[in-house]
């Protein structure tokens, strides 16, 4: 099958677009290069431009009429960025969002594979979340989340469009073969940075917050291999049709995560047992909009998808690690 993938050129785009050319499927790049590299769409079909463009979505589709399905993930995605700019995440988040599914609906193409995040589950005392517990988005990037997740499922109402909407918690590592992986020059994202820390392109690794209420202080996430999560797409795209059939909705949501909690400093020291040496640590705040955190129920995952992860912490760590080894040969930067 052909599959769209808008920000495919990106870090979780691309090791999706590599996981859906295993399975024997046609990843069909579209991106802007605001934030993935060129590089990563290299040797796959490909279009640089806006998700928002109906012209370029016309043609596409006029160039690829057997596309199955769209998997969109192209978003802007720094929580304190969107705390300054605001107008930006919900003008690309959500404004673009909702020209590019009126358009792919219009042409025939309405499966939406949706990539959302968990970061918007209300704080829950025992951190644990399932799709159906409420939400309560802190931060500008996590509402433009709730919004088109809201949108998806005014439109599959009253159109034909159909959604799955995947609630990803926290993916870290590589392409297994390290083709690309995390690929920010500023890294925001804690293993990105801890790894960058680990092997001496940082002087320290600052944990923001420790007075949440978890065991330890610091923040509680879901930590899974980006290889796993790619996995999880290829399974909604070849079940997308008996997903919805099986929950007879014309949307549904889908939590992706490992199914236990890791605090920030537990994750630190898997990394030091990961490397094999101390990791400079110094405190500070929390970030404006970060949130305590949760960790995924994905009994749906596995219900639906017939998908859970396979890979273990240790060995997404030592993916990231040995990303952070090869960047520089493949994106000239470290």
């Amino acid at each position: 099958m052909k599959v769209l993938v808008t920000g495919g050129a990106g870090y979780l785009g691309s090791i999706t677009a590599k996981a859906l050319e295993q399975a024997g499927h046609t990843p069909v790049i579209l991106d802007s290069l605001l934030v993935g590299p060129r590089q990563y769409a290299a040797g796959r079909i490909f279009y640089e431009g806006d998700i928002a463009d109906r012209e370029l979505l016309q043609r596409i589709v006029a160039e690829h009429p057997d596309l199955h399905a769209t998997i969109h993930m192209a978003a802007r995605i720094v929580v304190p960025e969107s705390v300054e700019q605001p107008y930006g995440y919900y003008r690309d988040n959500v404004t673009k969002s909702l020209e590019m599914f009126d358009e792919l609906t219009a042409l025939g193409k309405p499966r939406i594979i949706f990539s959302s995040t968990a970061s918007l589950y209300a704080l829950k005392p025992d951190f644990e979340v399932s799709e159906g517990d409420p939400v309560e988005p802190t931060s500008p990037y996590a509402r433009t989340k709730r919004m088109m997740e809201m949108v998806l499922e005014d439109l599959a109402r009253a159109s034909d469009l159909r959604a799955v909407i995947l609630r990803y918690f926290n993916p870290i590592g590589a392409d297994p073969d390290l083709a690309s992986g995390y690929h920010l020059r500023d890294a925001t994202h804690v293993v990105p940075l801890m790894a960058q820390t680990a092997l001496g392109f940082r002087d320290t690794f600052t944990i923001t917050g420790t007075d949440h209420p978890t065991r330890d202080g610091t923040g509680i996430r879901d930590y899974i291999h980006v290889w796993d999560l790619a996995r999880a797409h290829v399974r909604a795209v070849e079940e997308f049709d008996s997903v919805l059939s099986k929950v007879g909705e014309p949307y549904t949501y889908i939590n992706l995560g490992g199914g236990d909690g890791v605090t920030v400093r537990e994750l630190l020291a898997a990394v030091e047992r990961v490397v094999g040496k101390p990791v400079p640590v110094t405190e500070a705040p929390p970030r404006p909009g970060d949130a305590a955190g949760a960790f995924a129920n994905a009994d749906k995952a596995a219900e639906l998808l017939n998908w859970r992860t396979e890979l273990t912490l240790d060995e997404a760590i030592a993916s990231a690690l040995a990303w952070g080894e090869k960047r520089k040969a493949v994106l000239g930067y470290e």
